[in-house]
């Protein structure tokens, strides 16, 4: 999958950076960076999405409603949450929405590729 778009959604510029810097090379060409949820919802109609690492607990709106608002448009995208907010109820959630898996962080790039391998995006 050499033509996948990967947005990266997340409130702080570094952590977007540290996921762009664990990425590997063969996805890192097509690479767009959100904010927020709305900025993230933004990426995805205009088709910059297909993948998609979102953050939980941003301004304007948080990772749940994304996941939400993607679930209600039968997004077919593989969307990764990746948060510091490791609670169970809280992993659950996420996964009931279509997240295809719950990174905690600070984000392991090593976990991050062999689950990218996994899904079959590597």
């Amino acid at each position: 999958m050499s033509s996948v778009s990967i947005t990266i959604v997340d409130d702080s510029k570094m952590s977007r950076k540290a996921v762009i810097r664990a990425l590997p090379p063969e996805l890192s060409d097509n690479v767009h960076e959100a904010a927020n949820g709305l900025e993230a919802l933004e990426k995805f109609r205009e088709g910059k999405a297909d993948v998609m690492f979102l953050d939980l607990t941003m301004p304007e709106m948080d990772g749940f409603e994304v996941l939400s608002e993607l679930k209600k448009q039968a997004a077919r995208n593989f969307v990764f949450v990746i948060s510091a907010d490791i609670q169970p109820a809280s992993q659950q959630k996420v996964m009931e929405l279509g997240a295809v898996s719950f990174l905690k962080k600070p984000l392991d790039a090593s976990s991050l590729r062999e689950l990218l391998h996994e899904v079959g995006l590597i």
